[in-house]
């Protein structure tokens, strides 16, 4: 296993983290499995002994039951582990049941502390943005959760460029907890976090994880052009996340990662996520599972070195419109880049005031 350091901090994560997801299986979980107390042991037992080292969860998965189900499991064995989770999204009726005021954020915290069976949670994600609850709220009861020793760090997940940045500085000016670290949807399908996101994490130290890294299983080879969605996936039993808004740039970027992955004598799904683990900021890729053959899978992914011709044609394949201001950007702010600028411009060709090569 290969271990990266988290944004700014002095946190070792594996590259590789156990997603929970499928724990549980209540509700619209059901779609993605429904995994129980020894079925999630098994799993992982597989990861931990791969080198795992940091699993993910959330209150709101199967509301409650996968936190459970991974503090039974994890019960004893918290010393060399790393646990996340988050909170923000609705798991009752009442009116501060969703949001990131004081009172929920403690509250839930608490509670997810006992449903891990646990005195810490390692990383706290704002699971998504709430514009009702002031900043200055979220920020001063995350560093309360710090200072009683309740939570080691603080990120967030979902969150627009600038919705970090405010909270960002409404931390800075108290002197208080910051963010070191964001979860986002990063795949080749979807590389809309390019534009800002990721040239935010280089500038701000901020470690990125990935969920989802593989689209739902889309990237992953067995779901093809003109083929039904394979008997037993998401897709099959109605799951409609994430949107694929063009889905022949979907099989292009299919067809891609196949002819890479064969010349590698590898999947589709451990190029593309071979292909995440070469971008900037990237900390860890949060992948789930339904048994241990897609584990094993997913954990070559971090040996594979792919060529700067294959990045080349991986990109070239996926790149999206280099969108205002930053053609403009491309075309007269180059010579004073910063390296979170380069984060984005990088991987699009030069850009030139007419002529057929242009992309503007």
């Amino acid at each position: 296993m290969q271990y990266r350091t988290l944004g700014r901090t002095g946190l070792k994560v594996s590259a590789i983290t156990m997603g929970t997801f499928t724990f549980g299986g209540e509700g619209a979980f059901g779609m993605a499995a429904n995994q129980g107390v020894p079925e999630a042991r098994k799993l992982v037992d597989l990861c931990i002994d791969n080198g795992v080292n940091l699993f993910d969860t959330s209150n709101m998965y199967s509301t409650g039951r996968a936190e459970e189900i991974l503090g039974e499991v994890l019960e004893g064995r918290y010393d060399n582990i790393l646990v996340t989770s988050k909170a923000r999204m609705r798991i009752g009726e009442g009116p501060n049941d969703e949001g990131v005021s004081r009172w929920h954020l403690i509250r839930e915290c608490e509670r997810t502390l006992k449903r891990l069976r646990t005195d810490h949670i390692d990383i706290y994600y704002m699971h998504e943005w709430d514009g009702t609850t002031p900043v200055e709220e979220k920020m001063a009861a995350l560093d309360t959760l710090v200072q009683q020793g309740k939570i080691r760090y603080a990120g967030c997940s979902n969150y627009s460029a600038w919705h970090i940045m405010k909270s960002l500085a409404a931390a800075d000016a108290r002197h208080a907890t910051r963010f070191v670290t964001q979860q986002i949807h990063y795949t080749l399908e979807a590389r809309e976090a390019e534009y800002e996101l990721l040239p935010l994490s280089v500038d701000q130290g901020l470690g990125v994880l990935v969920w989802s890294p593989l689209a739902a299983g889309l990237l992953s080879g067995k779901h093809r052009r003109g083929q039904k969605a394979p008997d037993g996936s998401r897709q099959a039993a109605g799951w409609n996340e994430p949107p694929i808004r063009d889905k022949e740039r979907l099989w292009k970027i299919v067809d891609c990662l196949v002819d890479i992955g064969e010349a590698h004598n590898v999947s589709a799904a451990q190029i593309a996520l071979a292909w995440l683990l070469s971008r900037p900021a990237i900390s860890s890729l949060v992948v789930g599972g339904r048994n241990e053959a897609q584990f094993r899978e997913n954990f070559k992914a971090v040996d594979i070195t792919l060529n700067e011709e294959e990045l080349q044609r991986l990109n070239d394949v996926s790149r999206l419109p280099l969108i205002y201001p930053y053609w403009h950007q491309h075309n007269f702010a180059q010579a004073r880049f910063s390296e979170a600028d380069r984060a984005l411009h990088n991987d699009y060709p030069d850009r030139h005031f007419g002529g057929e090569d242009s992309l503007i």
